[in-house]
């Protein structure tokens, strides 16, 4: 049955223009981190309009992923990932056409060590290079073809960086010849590197900057974010003292927000809409859209509103914006289904509804809908209707094992649910 709540009505507020992040190789790619602008949401049309009579059917199940939550990015007929092995921790080259694994490669020699073992990182892909960052800080770029090796170096080694409690979880950033990745140490917040030949090409000292008292002097469990918000491009990131934004010519911080930090885990990536961000966290915090304007080139962070964890925070799996709206899970650890109208801060539906679902939930959107996926594994459909709340149906995965943290990625009419060391495939047409 689908289940419905009633709109709760409030006023609306104009709205910016998104603002890419990346190219995608083509329409049937998912090249990066979230999809082709990092924003989770996939251009897929004609999917199954409900999983209420019609549940996705399992196309085929594969492993050798290794273990982890990193997510996958897919080019062609290859999917990437990273994983843990006995030997260290690897990117991995996935045969879609023969489903089975086509190439492996270490960028460690020994499994990182810290909370919740396994990798993070979601491969980036840029034509026939790949490049991916480990738990432990190291940064590579790899053929995508064969796996070689062309250049890797270590954020702790080199640029002064505190390995977070549950290690790095950056997807770099790769914009033009740059490649981009948060360090969140004193001598750099935030690294830009040649991408083909892993020279510096600036780092952010923070300097004299005061960047607040909350949060720790790390890099973070979000990832780098292209914004064009004053007139002024910029990187704009997550990290342990809040939302920071660099200058891309020159690495200067421009701004920074410590409010929305925390001091146990910094974890979703920032919307950016125009001249606006809006960020959140969990673990009590909360949430905040602040607005950016130039004065003489001085970038201004205004707080527009905070809204207090009570009524919004996302602890991780990410927030997602259609139209003029913020969808995504609230309440630490969670994940119970919320709309937020992201100008004026207030609360459409949700905060106090959920599927059958445990824990947090990855967020993906595809063809007008969400697609909640759940710590236990459980996938939930949910309408991006900012009217009311719509429940289209739930399924549980053929396979589930520890937390289910991947994003799920909607590619081709096909729903891959990465799970540790196993992917499925899952057929989303009707």
């Amino acid at each position: 049955m689908i289940v419905r709540t009633s709109l709760l009505a409030f006023s609306l507020l104009c709205v910016g223009f998104a603002v890419p992040t990346h190219a995608a190789e083509s329409s049937k790619d998912w090249p990066q981190w979230r999809g082709p602008n990092r924003d989770g949401k996939s251009s897929e049309t004609g999917l199954l309009a409900s999983w209420e009579e019609k549940k996705p059917k399992l196309l085929w199940m594969g492993e050798g992923l290794g273990q982890g939550y990193a997510s996958v990015s897919i080019v062609g007929d290859k999917l990437y990932t990273t994983g843990n092995f006995d030997d260290g921790q690897a990117v991995v080259c996935f045969d879609l056409s023969q489903q089975q694994v086509a190439w492996k490669q270490n960028l460690t020699s020994s499994v990182p060590e810290h909370g919740y073992t396994g990798s993070r990182c979601t491969p980036t892909i840029d034509g026939e290079d790949l490049y991916a960052e480990m738990s432990d800080g190291t940064i590579g770029r790899l053929d995508r073809e064969s796996g070689k090796v062309y250049w890797k170096k270590n954020l702790t080694e080199e640029y002064g960086a505190s390995k977070p409690h549950w290690g790095f979880a950056e997807s770099p950033l790769v914009d033009g010849e740059r490649l981009i990745c948060g360090a969140g140490s004193k001598e750099a917040l935030l690294v830009c590197l040649n991408k083909k030949t892993g020279e510096e090409i600036w780092v952010t000292p923070l300097g004299e900057s005061d960047l607040g008292e909350k949060g720790k002097d790390e890099a973070g469990y979000s990832s780098t974010l292209v914004c064009n918000a004053a007139g002024k491009k910029q990187y704009v990131k997550l990290i342990g003292r809040g939302v920071v934004g660099v200058d891309a010519e020159n690495g200067k911080l421009l701004w920074s927000y410590n409010h929305v930090a925390n001091n146990t885990a910094n974890i979703p990536d920032p919307i950016i809409d125009g001249d606006y961000v809006f960020t959140s966290t969990g673990y009590g915090t909360g949430a905040a859209l602040l607005h950016l304007t130039n004065d003489g080139g001085d970038i201004n962070a205004e707080e527009v509103y905070f809204l207090n964890a009570n009524i919004f925070q996302n602890h991780h799996g990410g927030m997602i914006k259609v139209g003029d709206y913020i969808y995504a899970g609230t309440k630490h650890n969670k994940g119970f289904p919320t709309c937020v109208e992201m100008k004026s801060g207030e609360i459409q539906w949700g905060g106090d509804i959920r599927p059958e679902g445990k824990g947090s939930a990855a967020v993906t959107y595809a063809d007008g809908n969400l697609i909640f996926r759940y710590q236990d594994g459980t996938l939930a459909l949910i309408e991006a209707n900012p009217k009311e709340y719509v429940l289209k149906g739930t399924f549980k995965p053929e396979y589930q094992e520890r937390e289910s943290w991947s994003h799920p990625v909607v590619l081709d009419g096909k729903l891959y649910l990465r799970e540790q060391d196993k992917l499925m495939c899952y057929d989303l047409t009707p």
